[in-house]
């Protein structure tokens, strides 16, 4: 059976080189790859560089604890370290938002709460599945974007090329 699952990508260290691999690593675990644009969004919670950031949609017939193991086995190939800091620095940030229309919180919470609270997340899921409809909240992600307090926190799209190929 296919699920349908979203994944925020970020990224603040060596940005273009680990958004790109964070993609590949992507692409070779889980089918149907959707993105939404690039954004640039200044650091949230710390003084820190700014951030690269976007939402991925894919398919997946691996159970959800399978998926998150899959996401920190990528997010360790590209260098990350979890510290016990909740916020600072970071190669590659990969967090699961959605799994299917999942609500729980084991063996993480879904949805995570990070959609409804961070721009950088809700912008580019908005973008990405305008209609779909957040689970615990009943409404799509493109009415809680418009309701979102848009002055809140400052994120801009970017231009962004996912390879290095010309052509």
């Amino acid at each position: 059976m296919s699920h349908h699952i979203t994944i925020s990508l970020g990224t603040n260290i060596q940005r273009t080189h680990y958004a790109r691999s964070g993609l590949v690593h992507l692409k070779a675990h889980f089918s149907d790859i959707s993105l939404s644009r690039m954004f640039e969004s200044e650091a949230v919670g710390f003084n820190g560089s700014p951030f690269y950031n976007c939402v991925i949609a894919a398919a997946t017939d691996k159970p959800l604890e399978e998926v998150v193991a899959t996401l920190k086995a990528i997010e360790r190939e590209n260098g990350r370290t979890h510290s016990e800091k909740k916020f600072c620095a970071r190669t590659l940030d990969l967090d699961l938002l959605t799994y299917d229309n999942v609500v729980t919180t084991h063996p993480v919470r879904l949805p995570r709460a990070e959609i409804l609270q961070n721009a950088f997340v809700l912008q580019p899921l908005a973008e990405l599945l305008p209609d779909h409809v957040h689970p615990e909240a009943g409404k799509t992600y493109r009415q809680l974007w418009q309701e979102y307090d848009q002055t809140s926190q400052r994120l801009w799209p970017i231009d962004f090329t996912w390879s290095d190929s010309k052509g």
